[in-house]
């Protein structure tokens, strides 16, 4: 993500936004609520004179409206971000209309923007300069490649073969190649996951064929494989150490220390009414919440409210297992500075 904030005034103004990839787009879905105002190139249906005979072939052309915003709807097998609204600038004010938001469009959006909006911004801007982690987890004649997208970790492949050690090596080697096949085109970051010592021997294999893949390797112990591994790994801080400090890690490693407190009866609330009680007693320390609720009205006041009290927010991506544990608990929950009655 590129960003570039215009003058901002108690918060409320413009910032414009390029998104370069499918997490960016994903940031926007929780940055742009309802009620916001957007400005974006658009293409819109330009009626002419010979038109009129013709109302079927009129022609499209691009036009920069401003939208003020409705529906917001992230579509990431697409690639593309849906904005629905009505138009409030450029031509057929009144009329509604829908932004088709993909990587490499620019847009501007006016709005009242929260700490919380900010770092979000910060952290995309940020992400932008490393190359994707992919996690490669694997065992015996099964293995599973992940691409590690800030909303959590993506399957891009699963391969299954027979082979063993102790069985034909010919398998196993050809097990090897197809996975080299499949990861020989990453450019970033690759952590190599799953139990026992097949793991090694795959990255002695990457070595031995002078894969430039390779030096960019690193092998991680976990108990399974599959996606639980992919989050196991993240959960253990590797990809935090491997590009600095990695949202997903602290959402993991929250929600951990969440249950573990909820499951002593320690300094934790959860749900609405629990934690807007803790805030008001000035008793948290982090605040948590799934990213599907911070545009509510009521989460938005327990944010600024927390944020005063110096309480650290964290948003956590329903599109993860941590948020989806979070929203069984109602979506928002603390770590308390004390144990309230």
């Amino acid at each position: 993500m590129k960003a570039e904030v215009g003058e901002l005034t108690r918060g409320y103004g413009e910032i414009r936004l390029f998104p370069e990839n499918v997490d960016d787009l994903w940031h926007l879905k929780h940055l742009i609520a309802p009620r916001d105002l957007v400005f974006a190139t658009t293409f819109r249906a330009m009626e002419g004179a010979t038109d009129k005979l013709r109302p079927e072939k009129l022609e499209k052309r691009p036009v920069r409206l401003g939208i003020r915003v409705e529906k917001v709807e992230f579509h990431p097998s697409a690639g593309r971000l849906r904005i629905f609204g009505t138009i409030e600038h450029g031509m057929d004010t009144g009329s509604h209309h829908t932004l088709n938001l993909e990587p490499g469009y620019e847009i501007s959006v006016i709005r009242l923007w929260r700490p919380v909006d900010r770092e979000r911004i910060d952290r995309a801007v940020k992400a932008s300069v490393f190359d994707l982690i992919h996690i490669l987890t694997i065992e015996e004649g099964e293995a599973e490649l992940f691409r590690l997208r800030q909303y959590g970790p993506e399957s891009v492949i699963g391969i299954t073969m027979g082979s063993g050690k102790g069985g034909d090596s010919d398998n196993r080697l050809a097990f090897f190649e197809r996975i080299a096949d499949q990861v020989a085109e990453i450019t970033g970051p690759l952590v190599v996951a799953g139990p026992g010592f097949i793991k090694d021997d795959f990255l002695k294999f990457l070595a031995a064929k002078k894969s430039p893949v390779a030096a960019k390797a690193i092998p991680v112990e976990t108990r399974r494989i599959g996606y639980g591994a992919a989050q196991e790994v993240i959960g253990l801080g590797v990809t935090g150490k491997l590009i600095g400090d990695m949202q997903l890690a602290s959402e993991v490693q929250a929600m951990d220390e969440l249950m573990k407190r909820i499951a002593q009866e320690g300094a934790a609330a959860y749900g609405p009414v629990e934690v807007k009680k803790a805030v008001e007693y000035g008793a948290v320390e982090q605040l948590l919440v799934v990213d599907t609720l911070i545009h509510d009205p009521e989460t938005s006041r327990l944010l600024e409210t927390a944020e005063r009290m110096n309480a650290t927010v964290t948003i956590l991506s329903s599109e993860f297992e941590p948020g989806e544990r979070l929203s069984a608990l109602g979506g928002i929950a603390a770590l308390l500075r004390f144990r309230m009655g």
